[in-house]
């Protein structure tokens, strides 16, 4: 009859394993142990390995990575990577092919480097395994016994101990245990869980009868039968939704990827047309060719990909020096355009440390005195913190802060004392929510006493008559209100020579209140600050967190959050997507989340991003990391966060301080400027490089080319770069975090960047390096339409203007490269020589450049010859001309703004 019954129930079991229905946990009890088909002396060993075999091991399932041929392809065909490819081939084409193998190596190290980036930060679901005991132990055939927790199955009875980590999600069937929760519910004060009946309609994780597999038991002991393992249990849940979730392309990829096209169309487009024109005035084919084959070459930023790349790691180092550590290079930019900030609250706007904050006596309120001593004192008796060798407390923070706050207020208790002199201990019940000690060391009476401490409402209704029952209730309301855990203590007196009660309710009755505590998590000193800089940036601070409403709304308006409105919604009610909108998109409100799930955190992430917003999520908890894949930027901590947190995050914050998030949007803000300083660099140059073959082509090669492929390309590739990455590390403009966020939908490259340089810079530039150019061929006796082949009397001066037109552009380059330093302010507001990197770049363009001009190897490859000192002189007072054009035009805008 049992093997039937047995079976009848595997049946059953492998359906709802095949329909992925759990059981339910919140009904009655008899009827839970009925559909589990077990009872107090669990399951048989037989049976249990039966229903292994149906639901599978008590593990995290994760799926499979993308193959890896897959990320590496789609890092090869980046569009500025295909731009890369076609640059390479037209290397070859025109017999360039050690320029071709330089421009195929860019491609292989931009590919090897963003995929390693890529690959860590996918790891999420790995490291949430780790979070699930080894061993459990379990009642099997009446006996308790030792498993892995990897064999528990729905039915199985276990049993939980102070320490122990919960193996999988059961409900408390007999005594009780406090269970740290604050991986899934993000609170730090742990959570009673106790055999008792569930509560009409409240989420999973606040019914006080069930624990979740991955959480500790700090306190008590308890029975608890075994309803979901792996995928099915709340950590399982977390595992799939971080699996769904996926990363989406920052704004700044989608723009690179805008911008390649556009300047592949550009490109593509202009040596077609000019290919068509060079024929159609009469230049030979092979001619006309490589006329469109160097415009091409011209048009193609080589050094575009590897700079922003390279920009972006400058910009994740100089984070890691200032507490924040990114992960994926685009996150870094993708902080400048943040425009909503949901932070949780533990741990990141407070200190994760709680303090005794408040004291509170019938006869003299707050007032401080021998009477607060005695209080904080009791309270401290009343514990079972243990001191370790380094002078740290050890065990429940509350009880820790109690301990601490008594020395604090002159009253010290040393632990070791406080258990010699303990006659006896009733544990903190659950339940009961009361602990109560019997301590004969009290220092005034000499006798022995009972200290009970608790719950404001458990320890008052405990009191002898008439003993400000009321005035206390009101007293912990107010407390409460401000934020803090309160707890009432109690005493009794025992007469001498009598023994300790020998059972707790003797003990926790006929008391006279002592007072109440209120203990409080403060905020981080430099989070007020950080908020309000927050503010005149425009960035808005959402709090999702677990905690209760009211303790988070305290914290909010102590750091400045609410200004000018406050909301408190509790998101443990239904929350659908109209009334999500519509906080949302309250422009005067922010607002707090309090008892947020999992799915709050998405659904809150899912608005923001539908409603165009930049999102930075923050947390700590593996609840936390679907959250923090699915926001724009995901924010973990390092200190207190978990190791999934930290995984499924973009950035990762040594110090667990709000602040650091400011510091690194106001960074991202200047990378994203720098950004655009260096492509309006990179650029302005393409002008000067585009002229000279429009000259050639228009004058149908009576002029002859002024600049051959070969020397545009060792001006992308070697003389443009180092100045690029320079200003990549250029300090903040001033105002740069009193602007509003970026719009993410403004393009990367705006319409007055290609006016500001392709027109004023590349015009001028182009205008110098063409008089150069005429400079030197009409110094010589050049007339229009005189050959300058290899052999003609010209030959000589063709190869020196050309040089002169190469060398016109490097320094045209020194110009540029100052003029972008700044986009609206003048250079003397940041410095002339601020930048000691720009100058060591320029330094090296310069001598890079020379070595080109005078090496006799080098000139042979690259079709230089030396310049006269009359041609020298003219080209060194480009960059002054240059510079010296945009900065007039800069100080003219700024005068018509003002």
């Amino acid at each position: 009859m049992a093997d039937r019954a047995d079976g009848r129930t595997a049946v059953e079991h492998a359906t709802r394993a095949a329909e992925g229905l759990p059981f339910d946990p919140s009904e009655p009890l008899p009827r839970l142990r009925r559909e589990l088909d077990t009872g107090t002396e669990g399951l048989s060993a037989r049976e249990a390995a039966r229903r292994l075999a149906v639901h599978g091991p008590n593990e995290v399932r994760r799926k499979a990575h993308p193959s890896f041929v897959r990320e590496l392809t789609g890092q090869l065909l980046h569009p500025l990577a295909l731009l890369l490819w076609a640059a390479a081939a037209l290397a070859f084409v025109a017999d360039l092919a050690v320029l071709g193998w330089a421009i195929l190596a860019v491609i292989a190290v931009n590919a090897a480097f963003a995929l390693l980036q890529e690959r860590q930060a996918e790891r999420a679901v790995e490291t949430l395994a780790r979070y699930l005991p080894e061993h459990a132990l379990v009642v099997r055939d009446g006996k308790p016994l030792t498993v892995e927790a990897r064999d528990l199955v729905p039915g199985d009875v276990i049993v939980l101990e102070e320490g122990d980590k919960v193996p999988a999600d059961a409900r408390v069937t007999e005594g009780g245990v406090e269970v740290d929760l604050s991986m899934l519910t993000g609170e730090s004060v742990p959570a009673e869980r106790m055999a008792a009946a569930g509560l009409l309609g409240a989420p999973l994780l606040e019914e006080p009868n069930l624990v979740f597999s991955g959480t500790t038991c700090v306190e008590g002991q308890a029975r608890a039968v075994v309803f979901a393992t792996g995928h099915h249990t709340e950590l399982g849940r977390i595992a799939a939704l971080s699996q769904r979730t996926r990363r989406e392309a920052s704004p700044l990829e989608r723009q690179v990827k805008k911008v390649a096209w556009l300047i592949a169309g550009v490109a593509t487009g202009m040596g077609a047309v000019f290919l068509v024109v060079g024929v159609a005035v009469g230049l030979p084919v092979t001619d006309s060719l490589m006329f469109a084959i160097g415009l091409l070459v011209a048009n193609v930023p080589e050094g575009l990909l590897p700079t922003i790349t390279l920009a972006l790691a400058v910009g994740v180092r100089a984070l890691a020096r200032r507490g924040a550590l990114v992960k994926r290079l685009s996150a870094v930019e993708t902080l400048g355009s943040t425009g909503v900030i949901c932070t949780d609250k533990t741990g990141t706007l407070t200190r994760n440390r709680m303090r005794l904050r408040a004291l509170w006596t019938v006869a003299h309120g707050e007032e401080p005195g021998p009477w607060a001593q005695e209080l904080a004192r009791a309270a401290a008796l009343c514990t079972t913190v243990t001191r370790e060798a380094d002078g740290e407390l050890h065990g429940d923070p509350t009880e820790a802060a109690l301990v601490a706050g008594a020395a604090e207020h002159g009253a010290p208790v040393d632990p070791d004392r406080r258990d010699a002199g303990r006659g006896a201990l009733f544990r903190f019940d659950p339940r009961l929510r009361l602990m109560s000690v019997v301590q004969d060391d009290d220092r005034e009476t000499g006798r022995a006493r009972i200290v009970v401490k608790g719950a404001p409402e458990a320890v008052l209704a405990r009191l002898v008559p008439g003993d400000g029952a009321d005035s206390a209730r009101t007293a912990a309301e107010g407390l409460a209100r401000g934020g803090m855990r309160v707890l009432a203590v109690a005493v009794r007196d025992l007469p001498p020579g009598a023994g300790p009660p020998a059972h707790r309710q003797d003990a926790e009755s006929g008391l006279t209140l002592l007072g109440l505590v209120g203990l409080y998590d403060p905020p981080r000193p430099e989070v007020a600050a950080a908020v309000r800089r927050c503010h005149e940036a425009g960035v808005r601070v959402h709090i999702v967190t677990g905690d209760n409403g009211a303790t988070a709304e305290a914290v909010a308006r102590e750091v400045g959050i609410g200004v000018p409105r406050l909301q408190v919604v509790a998101a443990s009610e239904s929350l659908g997507d109209e009334e999500l909108d519509r906080l949302l998109l309250d422009g005067d409100a922010e607002i707090v989340f309090a008892r947020s799930s999992p799915e709050t955190k998405l659904k809150v992430a899912d608005a923001l991003r539908a409603h165009g917003r930049i999102v930075a999520m923050t947390g700590d908890g593996v609840n936390d990391a679907p959250a923090l894949h699915r926001a724009h930027i995901g924010v973990a901590m390092g200190r207190s966060g978990t190791d999934v947190a930290r995984e499924a995050a973009a950035m990762v914050l040594t110090d667990d301080d709000f602040a650091t998030i400011v510091t690194a949007i106001e960074s991202g803000r200047r990378v994203y400027d720098n950004v655009r300083k260096f492509i309006v660099y990179i650029f302005a140059h393409a002008t000067p490089e585009i002229v000279p073959f429009l000259v050639f082509a228009l004058s149908a090669g009576a002029v002859p080319l002024p600049l051959t492929v070969l020397q545009i390309l060792a001006i992308d590739l070697g003389t443009e770069t180092l100045p690029a990455l320079a200003l990549g590390r250029e300090r903040s403009e001033p105002g740069v975090m009193e602007r509003p966020p970026r719009p993410p939908h403004q393009s990367v490259i705006s319409r007055d960047m290609l006016v500001r340089s392709w027109g004023y810079l590349g015009v001028t530039s182009a205008a110098l390096v063409m008089a150069g150019y005429f400079y030197v061929l009409w110094r010589a006796g050049w007339q229009p339409g005189d050959p300058t082949d290899a052999g003609s009397p010209l030959h000589h001066a063709y190869v020196t203007a050309t040089t002169a037109t190469f060398v016109g552009i490097v320094t045209c380059q020194v110009g540029t490269a100052f003029a972008a330093r700044t986009d609206h302010a003048a250079l003397r507001a940041i410095g002339m020589f601020s930048n000691p990197l720009l100058l060591a770049g320029i330094a090296f363009e310069l001598a890079f450049t020379a070595a080109l001009v005078y090496a006799p190897p080098l000139q042979h490859l690259f079709g230089t010859a030396a310049l006269p000192l009359d041609v020298v002189l003219l080209v060194a007072t480009f960059p002054v001309l240059v510079w010296g054009t945009d900065e007039l035009r800069r100080a003219r805008r700024r005068h018509r703004r003002m």
